[in-house]
């Protein structure tokens, strides 16, 4: 072998080995993830406590009404989780289709039910009530999460191109969140009143915005907070995770009574 050709092979050597150490990374990063997310993780969260005053049995009576600008979302599956919740808790509390015979009324407006990201989730949480108000920057796709978690564990030309796709493509860390408004009124006592003061923020155009100020009388008492459910798993597809994500969900609502 000539001199030359020793040389060329020498050169060449840290580049394979550097190679041969990046796909080794790459496939050690997706079988963690593999193995460590290869079972469904589904998890519920409420951003405030809520506390329902205690009341007479004849008084147990919700309504409930349950809304969504979210295509994917199944508003009557989900109402049927709800309503089997109350059915199999002992607070004797029923679900009746007359708001105004109902001493409870309880909306659920869903936000997101989308791919996400735990920080993402977190943010969300920690937003707390918004109503039917756009939640921005909630939606958080999986190439800002799973697939980048171990992005770092790589680098290095084509050679970290690839392992990254063994890591990304054929092993994904995939979350979905499920963002969830609640509100609850109340009949307040007889006589008694409830006064409410809403400030609301208007934007009129891109250079400024105005301020509504609304009070409101009413004889029923509110309670507002947030749920959110997030699901987890390795290359998790939503129809495998939504069933279990609205039961936790319609559990959560139903252990405010």
């Amino acid at each position: 072998m000539h001199l030359t050709q020793i040389s060329n092979i020498h050169k060449l050597l840290p580049a394979v080995l550097a190679t041969t150490l990046i796909f080794v990374l790459g496939g050690c990063a997706a079988t963690q993830v593999a193995l460590s997310k290869k079972e469904l993780d589904v998890q519920t969260k409420t951003s405030s406590a809520i506390f329902v005053d205690p009341v007479s049995r004849e008084k147990r009576t919700i309504y409930l009404d349950v809304k969504s600008g979210v295509m994917e979302f199944d508003r009557r599956k989900f109402k049927t989780f709800v309503s089997t919740q109350f059915e199999n808790l002992d607070t004797n509390y029923i679900i009746v289709d007359d708001p105004d015979k109902a001493h409870f009324q309880m909306a659920a407006y869903v936000l997101n039910l989308e791919k996400s990201s735990a920080t993402a989730a977190e943010s969300a949480l920690n937003s707390g009530y918004m109503g039917s108000s756009v939640l921005a920057g909630a939606a958080i796709g999986a190439s800002a999460n799973g697939s980048s978690r171990y992005t770092g564990a790589v680098a290095g030309g084509l050679a970290g191109g690839a392992a990254e796709f063994i890591s990304g493509a054929l092993v994904k860390d995939v979350y979905y969140m499920l963002v969830c408004d609640i509100q609850i009124k109340e009949r307040a006592a007889n006589g008694a009143m409830v006064r409410r003061d809403t400030k609301v923020d208007t934007k009129v155009s891109d250079s400024g915005s105005s301020r509504q100020t609304v009070s409101e009388v009413s004889d029923r008492k509110e309670y507002r907070t947030r749920i959110v459910t997030t699901a987890n798993k390795v290359n998790l597809k939503l129809e495998e995770a939504s069933d279990l994500m609205f039961n936790k969900t319609a559990y959560a609502m139903a252990g405010f009574f």
